[in-house]
């Protein structure tokens, strides 16, 4: 039983529907041990038959079998595997890929076996010693001679110890030094119990083997012994495996490395989409932060202010000269006040975690010592109040007050406005009731100064001192509103629709504010410019991705030859794809880093510029914003390099390896 066999091939091209016969009924047996020249003329078919042996080529008819068992060449795994653990490849060309130094060319079939890192590397320096060419390992192949590269090539054929090793035309491009090296090393490869085909047109080369198989227009018509075969042994090879990964992703960087001018191009480009949508996104969220602070610095958004519904006054002919309409307007004034039981009403609902009675007294005189000024509207201070309006000093305690900066404590110290904390100060208020005059006078201290970012003054005097105030100017101390602080901000607006539902005498008789729903009306504002910033952002991530789709595209023309060279050292279309995915991959991975450094490069200078403006950072990238551009990176990439990756992968291996 021969080793391999091929019984009664036929091999026929077709251009439209004329059959061109290559090979016509070839019937071979070769052993190991055995250095065998097919000889013949150009297009003789020598290098069909070396492809059919080989397991490129799959259109065919008749038989291949290896140690007794017939081989399926249309059982595509089948085939890489073949390939992988008893075929290596030597050709005239070299067939090395230009992007690999010498020793990563050398190991890229011994990626391909279960050996450890450390066994490959010193597998494949072992194998280059052997060659001549141990000190050459980190060069290029564009930096050696045609007779190097030759050897190169036969390293790499020898790396996963392949039983046969297949030479086309192994010397066609050497000089005759180099020839008798390259075939003396065949000679020796035989030699050591492995079967050694050869294909060539020269007789000189024939004559260097045991055995000299003439191939003339498609058919045998010589097999000659030119010397006895060497003994035929069994080594132990590498167990073979399918490629991990991992070394996709190893050969994708190597690759984005060697051509790292394109690649970061590219890679530059896609990451100016990708800072666009982060940046905008930061944007957004700085602005709606931004404007969330300026009125939580305010007011607490998860309070309700209630009040009672007041009667629209008819409005009189002649509108506001009328002498009329300003005597009704005046007595108007005077607010409904809540009673104690509605009160109770409102305090008894769900999510009402406290109720305040409000206050609020009009055109109230301060004076310090020689210094007197009016403030316009006082109230008490409230859950409606924030702590971080008060900017110096702290929230009014019992018998204190806060102050504005601007309305109130600049006006009594110029100057030294904030050494009026601690300070006591009067507070004089006069008002009708019942036809009465009446007049609050009462001490405070100055508990803290406030300072508003809006229009609005920080200014309130302590609940309990202002109701005994009123009490001892005998005024009444109903509030003529309520402070509601609901237990959770999402919950504020079923709170105010349940109080304006409340009856009395089926009546509806309050009416509410928050300014939750101004919040949410503004941050609706927000997302909508962020939105379209976003969608410019998104054309420049579709031109980006169709960056990535041409460029993978040219890769695989410009790299059709290296599909064939792998393809043929035994890697899978699943392989080349993942190939060509992982350097989409990396490029979209690289891509949001470049971009994410951007952003939060420029979004901190843009920060510092605008300090000026206001104390905040106007561009705030969280932490998923920078999520969002990983996995927008890694969605592009992908989806842009799935249709040139199956391009690459179902080139036809044998059209790929005559690429130039």
């Amino acid at each position: 039983m021969s080793f391999l066999s091929l019984t009664d091939i036929h091999k026929s091209y077709y251009l439209e529907k004329q059959e061109f016969p290559v090979i016509k009924g070839v019937t071979l047996d070769f052993e190991l041990g055995e250095f065998v020249s097919i000889l013949g003329e150009s297009g003789g078919g020598k290098s069909t038959l070396m492809n059919i042996i080989g397991g490129l080529d799959r259109n065919f008819t008749g038989q291949v079998t290896l140690q007794g068992q017939p081989m399926d060449h249309h059982d595509e795994a089948a085939m890489n595997r073949y390939r992988r653990d008893t075929v290596g490849y030597i050709y005239q060309s070299y067939n090395l890929i230009s992007h690999l130094t010498v020793l990563d060319n050398v190991l890229v079939p011994l990626d391909m076996s279960t050996l450890s890192k450390a066994d490959r590397r010193e597998r494949a320096q072992q194998l280059l010693a052997r060659v001549g060419l141990a000190q050459q390992g980190h060069k290029y192949p564009s930096q050696l001679s045609g007779g190097q590269k030759q050897r190169v090539a036969i390293a790499r054929a020898l790396a996963s110890d392949p039983q046969v090793i297949i030479a086309d035309e192994p010397t066609g491009a050497l000089d005759s030094e180099n020839t008798a090296a390259v075939l003396k090393i065949l000679d020796e490869i035989a030699a050591e119990g492995k079967l050694v085909i050869a294909v060539t047109h020269s007789q000189a080369v024939a004559d260097a083997g045991t055995r000299i198989v003439h191939l003339a227009d498609g058919q045998i018509d010589r097999d000659t012994q030119v010397r006895p075969a060497y003994q035929a042994t069994v080594a132990s090879q590498p167990k073979s495996r399918k490629l991990p990964f991992w070394a996709n992703v190893k050969n994708a960087l190597k690759h984005l490395r060697y051509s790292w001018k394109t690649s970061s191009l590219i890679t530059i480009g896609t990451a100016i989409g990708l800072f666009a949508v982060i940046l905008f996104s930061g944007l957004g969220n700085g602005i709606g932060g931004y404007i969330n602070k300026q009125i939580t610095d305010v007011a607490n958004p998860r309070v309700v202010t209630v009040s009672k519904k007041q009667k629209t006054t008819t409005q009189l002919p002649g509108g506001s000269s009328n002498p009329m309409a300003t005597v009704l307007a005046s007595m108007s004034t005077t607010k409904p006040t809540i009673t104690t039981a509605e009160q109770a009403r409102v305090a008894r609902m769900d999510h009402v975690q406290r109720v305040q009675p409000t206050y609020t007294l009009s055109n109230v005189k301060v004076n310090y010592g020689r210094h007197q000024t009016t403030i316009a509207s006082l109230g008490n201070w409230t859950d409606a109040s924030t702590a971080s309006s008060v900017k110096v000093g702290h929230t009014p305690k019992q018998g204190e007050i806060v102050l504005d900066e601007t309305a109130v404590a600049k006006k009594l110290q110029k100057k030294n406005w904030r050494q009026l904390v601690g300070k006591k100060v009067r507070l004089t208020y006069t008002t009708t009731e019942h036809q009465q005059k009446k007049t609050m006078k009462i001490r405070v201290k100055v508990a803290g100064i406030g300072k508003s970012t809006t229009q609005a003054a920080v200014t309130g005097v302590n609940t309990q001192t202002l109701i005994a105030g009123l009490k001892t100017a005998g005024m009444t101390t109903k509030p003529t509103s309520l402070t509601v602080k609901v237990d959770q901000m999402t919950n504020v607006k079923a709170v105010q629709n349940k109080i304006k539902a409340l009856q009395v005498q089926r009546k509806k008789v309050f009416t509410t504010t928050s300014i939750a729903s101004m919040i949410t009306t503004l941050q609706t504002y927000v997302h909508l410019a962020s939105s379209l910033l976003s969608v410019i952002a998104a054309i420049s991530l579709l031109v980006s991705a169709m960056m990535i789709i041409v460029t993978m595209y040219m890769a695989v023309s410009a790299r059709t030859k290296e599909i064939g060279i792998l393809r043929a050292l035994g890697e899978s279309r699943h392989d080349i794809r993942l190939l060509f995915l992982s350097e989409s991959l990396v490029i979209g991975l690289l891509s949001a880093v470049v971009a994410t450094g951007l952003a939060f490069g420029l979004g901190a200078v843009a920060n510092h510029l605008l300090l000026g403006l206001a104390s905040y950072k106007f561009v705030q990238i969280s932490g998923g914003n920078v999520a969002l551009i990983f996995g927008l990176a890694i969605i592009i990439s992908l989806l842009a390099a799935i249709w040139p990756a199956r391009h690459a992968a179902r080139l036809n291996p044998i059209e790929a390896l005559s690429a130039e």
